[in-house]
């Protein structure tokens, strides 16, 4: 077996992490399953799509990785009970002292299991409010009906929650004016965090203007903006570059690989896929990022910032918490293909902009993004 199923409980303080994917697990949180780890504590990872790579990468860590059962998308109620149960079994054999769940299915799923099974700490970090709680959940009856079960199940998760980590102002808010949680049980954290010293700070990159753009592709993100942005852009300046970077997803609203082809094929994107954005970052001059998703706070933007990178992005909740208009980059409204050609062709006309927003950029990093400064907040709000 790639992984014991259940594993045996350790005899030191516990700790449990569940996320819904064993790589966003490792990509997002390891530098917390890391801090935790140096208080002394032996933690747990949960996650449901091991393989051989990542359950080697959680045990370098110094964690012990655990594969449960956990569908990332999609309502099957019959299946989730099951989850839910079998979950339950697995911490009440692990025992840990403290569980913390991110992301909506181990929030509302993780949270109840840590209850039935017992434990005594129970936490939830909201990255994000996504697609449940998008501008697009009221267009269908399908829409509809998830929005408002995701509200039902928050409320009675979180209900069950001592704490709940929340990482923009909005969010918090429109949790509080749903009814979905009390707003003394929420603390606001700055996002996930980067680590400044493995993003440092990357030479500036003018010549060719070149703009990078790297998520799921999610309609949500903004890509269909993004592609029709650079098609105008490079009508007048054929020389400047638009790269895509991320993978198609499996999200109700994914972008459809057919479309993203016929981008690469009229010369108006660059596609690598999914692939590391360090070297991409390197050669870019400006990050983008036309998102209307409810964001947390995109770590994709931190990272941007970290790399001394001006940021263009929409002034949706959650984007607009990592740029100061004018001095490391440029805001502008969600769906506004106009407006986000206007603030391309501020750096095409002027690349200077370049330089001094992403020194403005790495600054804005140090001060509300450093990984070890947000982790700190987490643990001690956790009482770790």
């Amino acid at each position: 077996m790639l992984l014991q199923r259940v594993v045996q409980p350790m005899s030191r303080k516990s700790f449990a992490i569940i996320g819904n994917q064993a790589f966003s697990l490792l990509n997002f949180r390891s530098p917390l399953i890391r801090d935790i780890i140096s208080r002394g504590y032996d933690v747990y990872a949960l996650a449901p799509d091991f393989d051989v790579a990542t359950t080697e990468q959680v045990r370098q860590l110094g964690a012990v990785p655990v594969s449960i059962s956990l569908s990332r998308t999609g309502l099957n109620p019959v299946r989730d009970l099951r989850d839910v149960v079998k979950l339950a079994r697995v911490l009440a054999r692990l025992r840990p002292e403290t569980v913390l769940s991110f992301s909506i299915k181990p929030v509302i799923y993780g949270t109840l299991s840590a209850r039935f099974a017992g434990v005594p700490h129970r936490y939830a970090l909201i990255a994000g409010l996504g697609y449940a709680f998008g501008d697009s959940t009221r267009s269908t009856f399908k829409a509809k009906l998830l929005h408002y079960l995701a509200r039902a199940l928050y409320k009675l998760s979180l209900s069950q929650a001592q704490r709940v980590f929340m990482q923009n102002p909005d969010d918090a808010a429109d949790f509080v004016r749903m009814g979905i949680v009390d707003g003394g049980k929420i603390q606001e954290v700055n996002g996930t965090g980067v680590d400044l010293l493995t993003w440092p700070v990357l030479p500036p990159v003018d010549q060719p203007m070149t703009f990078l753009l790297a998520a799921r592709l999610l309609a949500e993100k903004g890509i269909v903006e993004y592609a029709e942005a650079a098609r105008i852009v490079k009508a007048k300046f054929p020389q400047t570059r638009f790269i895509l970077l991320g993978g198609l997803d499996s999200n109700p609203n994914g972008v459809g690989r057919a479309g993203v082809e016929r981008w690469v094929a009229e010369g108006i994107l660059e596609w690598p896929g999914h692939v590391d954005v360090r070297p991409w970052l390197r050669q870019a001059s400006v990050y983008v990022l036309p998102s209307y998703y409810r964001e947390g706070i995109p770590r994709s933007i931190q990272e941007a910032l970290a790399s001394g990178r001006p940021v263009i992005t929409t002034s949706a909740p959650g984007c607009r918490e990592t740029v100061v208009e004018g001095v490391n980059g440029l805001l502008v409204p969600v769906r506004d293909v106009d407006a986000l050609v206007g603030a391309m062709l501020t750096f095409v006309q002027r690349p200077e902009l370049v330089h001094s927003m992403g020194r403005a950029s790495r600054m804005l990093a140090e001060e509300k993004f450093d990984v070890r400064e947000i982790n700190r907040t987490m643990i001690s709000s956790m009482g770790l």
